[in-house]
């Protein structure tokens, strides 16, 4: 059975992600708060990325970085602190756990790692300054990486639109904001945490092992079609 490092995996998407695999995989999950269920398939080791020690893993077959921020400010009103903590979050954690876990990922057949971007990178979108600017970072990330450890490592990015998730929440309180967010995707909806997994499983599985240095868009068409 293949292990799954996921880091953030407690909520949201990383949560989502987890259940999809608990059947199919080992699942060592690190972050700073504890699932609110249990599996024999399933390990927790609860930390900080940016601020602990990482754990020793004697196998990682796959690394998964799901932490991120969505702090959609006025550029004007957005302070340096501001960049530096999305940075932090989006960027160096993830930079830090692969490099933690590279050397087992190199003794794995068939490794790979999947990060997080976001629509916003591709798209203009106003008040998105911070959080699009660390999410190309990442995109520039995955392509060096996969250059570089090819053909051993992969290493594929997605790229959601709104998802149904707590870090979303502020988008989506209510009927309303929901409608307008609906009206804005030309397949006239948004993301549910389970789709994102189902795209997360096919590109860690050997499924997509011709795949790497790529951007998925999950964008319910709104980078690509007219509304």
């Amino acid at each position: 059975m293949k292990t799954i490092v996921i880091i953030g995996g407690s909520k949201g998407i990383g949560k989502a992600i987890i259940k999809l695999l608990l059947e199919t995989y080992k699942i060592i999950n690190l972050s700073r708060s504890q699932p609110d269920f249990t599996h024999q398939n399933l390990i927790h080791y609860s930390c900080d990325v940016l601020n602990d020690e990482l754990p020793d893993i004697e196998e990682v077959d796959s690394l998964i970085y799901c932490p991120g921020s969505i702090n959609l400010k006025p550029f004007e009103r957005l302070k340096l602190e501001d960049f530096k903590n999305d940075f932090d979050i989006n960027f160096i954690g993830a930079v830090k756990a692969i490099q933690k876990y590279l050397p087992n990922l190199k003794q794995s057949k068939n490794s790979s790692i999947l990060l997080f971007s976001t629509v916003a990178a591709k798209l203009g979108m106003p008040f998105h300054t911070s959080v699009a600017s660390v999410k190309s970072a990442i995109e520039g990330l995955v392509k060096s990486l996969a250059a570089e450890y090819a053909p051993k490592i992969r290493i594929n990015a997605i790229a959601p639109t709104v998802t149904d998730t707590t870090l979303a929440a502020k988008l989506l309180r209510n009927d309303r904001q929901k409608e307008q967010i609906i009206e804005r995707h030309p397949l006239k909806k948004y993301l549910t945490p389970e789709e994102v997994a189902e795209m997360a499983w096919f590109l860690i599985s050997e499924k997509s092992a011709s795949i790497s240095g790529q951007i998925f868009e999950m964008d319910c068409g709104i980078t690509t079609f007219k509304n």
